[in-house]
């Protein structure tokens, strides 16, 4: 007789939420009788939710869930996600109020197989060629346009230009609830109040209030900050980062945006003094945030920054702190215990970088899970693709501080060389004389491409001199051609595209 394989999942959320989900699609849940898999949630913890976007890479997730785009976009109030756009990061607000601003689009730099144009670029006059992303791809003018990366009718999850969404995480924990349950996994409320170890150190069983005794081969931790299991029960060591990156505060609050105002199809970042600002436009609302370092920057002065970022409209009882500690755990697999989303860590409080690290996460549980034998097999591989993650994202979020030149302590601080994961020192020194390429990076253990980098460095300044090298790119008058035809391209999107409030309206009417 087949052993019957229990997988709980302790925690509900968009992490709890969307690891059931897709462990129920993977595993082919109910055409397996000898498979289970439970939500177990505490009525009384809700969703941290403090930024609401996402990488291109959910698009692949929902489709693979079964969940219908148009209804995904009704259902969590949703909106089309470009990229980044990025204000006062490199310079602060100059005295005449002239501001600096780069856009971090998600479509990768035009590349044909015979000429690579990002040599090209950096030899033109940098006081009269245009920014990297407006050089490199149409996305750039797109986006600016407050234009959509698709016409409506085109086919779900497909589109021109390359896109995620902007979303509301109450509204997508319960759209993946649903989707959950429909595929076979079961749901209970309950809160646990013991965790219960066997002689070997695994979890034997959790308690709870409500219902009792809880058993299963494969506990997932879904707790959030609090790591019931991985932390609390079973110990594993918190890996604190905050001597790189050194945010540890958020106050976050959303305002109504008005039905005739504009709708950005771009996270907006705006650097202030010791952190930046977050703007996420949503289907009615604006997810506002004032992220910073309690080292460099009282909280009386943060909630200033977020009051004049938002204006008379901003209720300040509204608004809510949300202090962490950034950094990972190196062991996120211990034993029969897995931890995905917050538990396993937190590196920046936007949605986005933690829901890429929950995709990443249950995607290898699911692959990894064995049919049979023992159930922590996996953990040793786990652990090390995981923990590379975490540190590859570190490098990348930590590049957006190191290259500013802003002249405030914070900047200065994250500018400092001994603060640099060594990793990135030594890229830098590299790409101080070539671009960043496609064999600086591990594939498998990255979320960032190397042309993500080449956005944000090109952006915010950053030289590379291949002067020397000059003659080894003669090919400037067909670059040249390239780049005007990028421009046409550019200008035809801007023209032909609907705008991105438009589309928006429109999916929502056809109900």
């Amino acid at each position: 007789m087949t052993h019957k394989r229990r997988i709980l999942i302790v925690g509900g959320g968009t992490a709890g939420w969307l690891t059931a989900a897709y462990l129920a699609r993977h595993l082919r849940l109910a055409e397996r009788p000898h498979l289970e898999v439970t939500v177990l949630e505490s009525p009384d913890i809700g969703i941290v939710g403090v930024g609401e976007g996402t990488f291109p890479t959910i698009r692949n997730t929902l489709q693979f869930l079964g969940i219908d785009e148009a209804r995904f976009i009704r259902e969590t109030s949703a909106t089309l996600k470009q990229g980044i756009r990025f204000m006062d990061w490199a310079h602060a607000p100059a005295a005449d109020g002239t501001r600096h601003a780069f856009f971090h689009p998600f479509e990768a730099p035009y590349f044909a197989d015979d000429l690579n144009l990002v040599p090209y670029w950096l030899l033109q006059d940098a006081a009269t060629r245009r920014p990297f992303a407006e050089a490199m791809t149409l996305q750039a003018r797109v986006a600016q346009a407050q234009r959509a990366p698709k016409r409506a009718g085109e086919a779900p999850f497909a589109a021109p230009l390359n896109y995620a969404y902007h979303f509301d995480a109450y509204k997508l924990a319960r759209l993946l609830a649903e989707r959950a349950r429909e595929l076979g996994v079961r749901h209970t409320e309950g809160e646990v109040t013991d965790v219960v170890l066997d002689a070997t150190g695994a979890i034997s069983h959790l308690h709870t209030a409500q219902h009792g005794r809880f058993e299963a081969d494969l506990y997932v931790d879904c707790t959030g900050f609090r790591a019931q299991l991985i932390g609390a029960a079973l110990g594993s060591p918190f890996t604190s980062v905050r001597h790189q990156l050194f945010v540890d505060r958020a106050l976050a609050c959303k305002l109504p945006l008005a039905a005739d105002a504009p709708m950005e199809s771009s996270t907006v970042a705006t650097a202030h003094e010791a952190g930046w600002l977050w703007e996420i436009g949503l289907n009615g609302a604006r997810g506002i945030g004032c992220v910073y370092s309690s080292q460099h920057l009282s909280d009386e002065r943060a909630a200033d920054l977020l009051r004049a970022y938002c204006g008379p409209e901003l209720d300040a009882a509204a608004v809510r702190s949300i202090p962490f500690e950034p950094g990972y755990r190196e062991q996120q697999w211990v034993k029969n215990c897995v931890a995905v989303g917050l538990s396993a860590g937190f590196l920046e409080p936007l949605e986005a970088t933690g829901l890429v690290l929950v995709e990443a996460a249950v995607g290898m549980v699911a692959e990894m899970l064995p049919h049979s034998g023992p159930i922590h097999a996996p953990a040793r591989r786990f652990n090390q693709l995981m923990t590379a993650r975490f540190e590859n994202i570190i490098n990348f979020l930590k590049l957006h501080y190191a290259v500013s030149q802003r002249p405030e302590p914070f900047w200065r601080d994250n500018a400092a060389p001994a603060t640099l994961p060594e990793r990135l020192a030594g890229l830098l020194d590299e790409w101080r004389l070539r671009p960043p390429g496609r064999f600086d990076f591990v594939l498998d253990t990255e979320t960032f491409a190397f042309f993500n980098y080449q956005y944000i460095l090109y952006g915010m300044g950053f030289e590379t001199d291949l002067q020397a090298g000059r003659d080894d790119f003669p090919r400037a008058e067909d670059a040249a051609k390239v780049f005007a035809k990028i421009q046409r391209f550019a200008d035809r999107a801007v023209a032909d595209l609907p705008s991105h409030r438009a589309l928006i309206q429109q999916i929502n009417a056809a109900r």
